[in-house]
């Protein structure tokens, strides 16, 4: 089958990694999966001039809304993969909750990555709650009467985790990364805590800040260093004013992903201090790589970290 794949792909974001490993899974079962960034299509009618052009059958977005919306009434069959936004933000604003509930009413099939994202979907649209099944299986049906589904049906809501893979480079060398970082102490006398983010609100790396500043000034060893890409560029001038006057916290721009993976690897622990998530694909690969974790306690969050078992969950920066 030849399949259409939308996603918001800014370089080394977790929609970005989640999309391009949905990719590589798909085409490994046999499937031809064409990866597009939703933010290159305008319209609807842009859309539907791609899909006639490269003979596509199918489609998939991640996000209900970014890219979900622009896939309705190209007469093929589309799924949905919840980001995160869509559901913890976009939500709250009518005319997206209103496009985002019409879009899911015409998908055959949605993908959460935890229980509490298909019960906030359920809630926010009215879906029953289902019998657990994997979403693969339903999107098989996809070559029998593609047409005939019922667009209104409920039974369309799945669970399926993320699966992530950790590949730490092997050339990476931590000595230059905290030179990089303008951290002058011996490696072995230092707990460095990584928050791994794009900047922008919705992440909130500032939370943090002034709490690993104190704790930095009574333990000269502590620091936190934010390592991610420039999203929001308004946003991202904030940042940067805040650490250049705030002891004890560094920024970094966006890294490769096996030299992150090699950081985090490196690192004393890992911070999560975003207001929303879906799933956190940079938790998974700190647990992967068997490094702690300290989190936020928002659902996406508390959903992967069972506190003082898999993390610690913090509600504020003094708990934290």
């Amino acid at each position: 089958m030849r399949l259409l794949f939308l996603a918001v792909l800014r370089r080394h974001t977790g929609n970005a990694i989640t999309a391009q490993r949905v990719r590589d899974h798909l085409e490994a079962a046999g499937h031809v999966c064409i990866l597009k960034d939703a933010l290159d299509f305008e319209s609807p009618s842009e859309i539907s001039s791609f899909i006639k052009a490269e003979s596509l059958e199918a489609a998939m977005a991640l996000h209900l809304y970014r890219g979900g919306r622009l896939l309705p009434g190209h007469g093929i069959p589309f799924g949905i993969i919840f980001g995160g936004t869509d559901l913890n933000e976009d939500v709250k604003q009518g005319e997206k909750n209103k496009v985002m509930g019409k879009v899911l009413e015409e998908a055959r099939f949605a993908v959460a990555f935890t229980e509490s994202m298909k019960e906030t979907a359920q809630r926010q649209w009215k879906y029953r709650k289902q019998d657990r099944s994997h979403w693969l299986s339903h999107a098989r049906s996809w070559h029998r009467g593609a047409q005939k589904a019922d667009p209104h049906a409920k039974d369309k809501i799945y669970v399926q985790s993320q699966g992530i893979a950790t590949v730490p480079s092997t050339t990476f060398n931590w000595n230059t990364f905290l030179q990089r970082s303008e951290i002058n102490q011996s490696a072995d006398n230092l707990h460095v805590f990584l928050l791994i983010c794009g900047l922008r609100e919705v992440k909130d790396p500032l939370y943090l800040v002034d709490a690993f500043s104190e704790w930095h000034r009574e333990e000269p060893n502590v620091y936190m260093v934010i390592v991610g890409p420039e999203v929001d560029p308004v946003f991202t001038r904030e940042v940067k004013a805040k650490v250049k006057r705030t002891a004890g916290v560094r920024l970094i721009g966006e890294m490769a992903q096996e030299d992150l993976h090699a950081v985090v690897k490196n690192c004393f622990a890992v911070v999560n201090s975003s207001v929303s998530e879906g799933m956190s694909a940079a938790i998974l690969e700190a647990m992967d790589l068997e490094v702690p974790v300290l989190a936020r306690n928002i659902p996406g969050n508390a959903a992967v970290v069972k506190h003082g078992v898999t993390g610690l969950l913090f509600s504020s920066p003094q708990n934290q």
